[in-house]
């Protein structure tokens, strides 16, 4: 194995780790996607930024494939949004699934400690944010 392919299998196994560790808690609280939708979200979002780099020349415009990617996961959290009765649900794991992408972005270029600080800071927003808006809203 070259360095080269040593440091994109790295970055699938970390991007896959993330989107598991992310996908738990939708799939703990039983949302409309789990850890495998949100591994496989993370998954070829860097696997598609790393592919973009290996596009050499002076008209090739590499962002286009990260913007390509947010237009794609939009229509994918579409899809996991639905109305229930007179509630509309889904909306957390669609906005989980487009930063989630984003963290696979900053993997597949390498910004490990974006990425990293990004994923704690998404389980900080779904951990420790749940058990206080569920404090404040039994308070109201």
């Amino acid at each position: 194995m070259t360095p080269l392919e040593m440091e994109i299998a790295i970055k699938i196994v970390i991007a896959a780790i993330v989107g598991l560790l992310i996908g738990l808690e939708r799939e703990i609280r039983k949302k409309p996607a789990g850890m495998r939708t949100h591994a496989l979200v993370c998954i070829g979002a860097t696997l598609f930024t790393v592919l973009s780099f290996s596009f050499v020349g002076s008209t090739v415009d590499t962002s286009r494939i990260a913007a390509g990617i947010v237009t794609g996961i939009g229509f994918l959290g579409a899809g996991v949004i639905f109305r229930a009765e007179d509630r509309v649900k889904g909306i957390t794991t669609a906005a989980e699934l487009w930063v989630l992408a984003a963290i696979g972005v900053a993997i597949g270029m390498g910004m490990y400690f974006a990425a990293a600080i990004s994923t704690l800071v998404v389980l900080v927003v779904l951990w420790p944010a749940k058990m206080l808006e569920r404090r404040v809203i039994r308070k109201n």
